[in-house]
This record gives structure tokens, C-alpha cells and sequence, in this order.
């Protein structure tokens, strides 16, 4: 309630409202920076750690989990934002293409431990620039935060292209 005494009500859209939230807990510059390199290899992380997870051969190939949770990821940020889900999408085919590539060159194993490693590291750092910030993770609050710490990326990189979402 406000100082009259009613309910105050977001009307923002709730692409915005996620992002607003978002955007509250990520003001410091280092622990901006710092999001700018790790919630991208996060991301990688995750489709390189479904990727090689076995996929029998009579469903597909390797990737198919990390596709399908793709799917799901794109299907949540398409309601939330056409602009903002196509460019998802061209992030999520670039992590594929360079994912589909490191496996034809390292395999499975080396593929995997890659990805833990880079998982570990960036979410050490996530939680120094948080701890930089002043302010917890905004996925501690709400797991949607995981999805909403790339489109927030997103958002940054297409406003700087002049796209408005």
C-alpha cells in the first residue's frame, strides 16, 4: 500500500518488470562487468553440459536435451518479447554453432569438464560481483532470474543497436 492507503499496481509491461528487477541488484559497474562475461559462459555451460548428456540413437543426436531446453527457454522469451526472443535466438544458435563445433574437436569428455570448469569459475565470480554489489543474486529470490540474466544482457546489447524491444 501506498501513503493514501491503496495498492499500488505495476502496470509495466512484465518484460520490463523483469528487467527492472533485475537491473535493481546489478548497478556497480565491476559487478555489471563482471555479468557481462560470466552470464554468457553460464549460458554456454548449460547447453554444453545438456549436449552431452547421451541421447539414444533412435530420439537424436547429441544436443537434442540442450535443444529441447532451448526450446522451452525460447518459447518463455518469445511471450515476454518478440525483438528480445529473436535475438535470444541468434545467441542461442551462435552457442550451438560454436558448441557443436568444440565437440567434433574435443568430444564428450573434454567438452564437459570444460564446461564444468567454466561453470565453476563464472559462478564464483557472479557471486564476488554480487557480494561487490551489496546485493544477493536475483535468482536466490526467483529461479525465473536465471532466465532473465541473459534477456537483461540482451536488452542492454540491442538498445545499443538502436532496437527498441
Amino acid at each position: 500500500m501506498n501513503a493514501s492507503g491503496s495498492e499500488h499496481i505495476d502496470r509495466r509491461r512484465p518484460v520490463d518488470r523483469f528487467l527492472g528487477n533485475y537491473a535493481e541488484d546489478h548497478r556497480n559497474p565491476t559487478n555489471r562487468l563482471i555479468h557481462w562475461i560470466c552470464v554468457p559462459a553460464i549460458l554456454w555451460t548449460v547447453i554444453a553440459l545438456l549436449w552431452v548428456i547421451p541421447v539414444p540413437p533412435a530420439l537424436g543426436r547429441p544436443g537434442l536435451w540442450a535443444a529441447l531446453a532451448a526450446v522451452l527457454a525460447m518459447s518463455w522469451y518469445l511471450r515476454l518479447s518478440i525483438k528480445l526472443g529473436l535475438a535470444m535466438l541468434v545467441a542461442f544458435v551462435l552457442l550451438f554453432a560454436f558448441t557443436w563445433w568444440l565437440h567434433g574437436e574435443v568430444g564428450s569428455s573434454t567438452l564437459m569438464w570444460s564446461a564444468i570448469a567454466v561453470f565453476v569459475v563464472a559462478w564464483i565470480a557472479q557471486f564476488i560481483g554480487h557480494h561487490i554489489e551489496g546485493a544477493r543474486p536475483s535468482f536466490l529470490t526467483d529461479l525465473v532470474y536465471l532466465l532473465v540474466g541473459p534477456l537483461w544482457l540482451m536488452s542492454k546489447f540491442v538498445r545499443r543497436l538502436g532496437i527498441s524491444y
